[in-house]
């Protein structure tokens, strides 16, 4: 896709998948669909596995919500769970002060189209908002 590799983000196999109980993955944006480096053959069987995604695309336009409608259909399949954060981010949701990301699907940012913007602060409280509800969330059906 013309970038350069990330050498320190570390990778993980499908069976390591595995050892967690629900995940949260960020899935870069291509016309309105998870990139197709994230669609996967075969993977471990995570049945049963919460799940949750947050997104970047590189304009508003750029298919957030419907990166998220795709991005469930493909990991149903694999037996994992969707968990949306809904409205649970509370007033920062309704922010029209500032072009912000993201949606009651998962967090988001607007990266621009040659991917220089960086996220703002909402943004990564938005997306640290998510990882606490989904631990949450994964933890209390755990218990059950």
């Amino acid at each position: 896709m013309g970038v350069p590799s990330k050498n320190d983000v570390p990778l993980i196999n499908p069976k390591e998948l595995l050892e967690g109980d629900g995940f949260v993955f960020g899935f870069p944006t291509r016309f309105g669909t998870m990139a197709a480096q994230c669609n996967w053959k075969s993977m471990a069987n995570t049945t049963a596995r919460w799940q949750a995604s947050f997104y970047s695309t590189g304009s508003q336009g750029g298919g957030q919500e419907t990166t998220a409608l795709t991005a469930i259909t493909q990991l149903v399949h694999h037996g994992m769970l969707f968990v949306p954060i809904g409205y649970t981010f509370g007033g920062g949701m309704f922010e029209m002060n500032e072009v912000k990301g993201g949606s009651t699907y998962g967090a988001g940012t607007y990266a621009g189209g040659d991917g220089s913007r960086q996220p703002t602060k909402l943004e990564l409280e938005q997306a640290f908002h998510q990882g606490k509800y989904i631990a949450t969330i994964t933890k209390k059906l755990k218990k059950e």
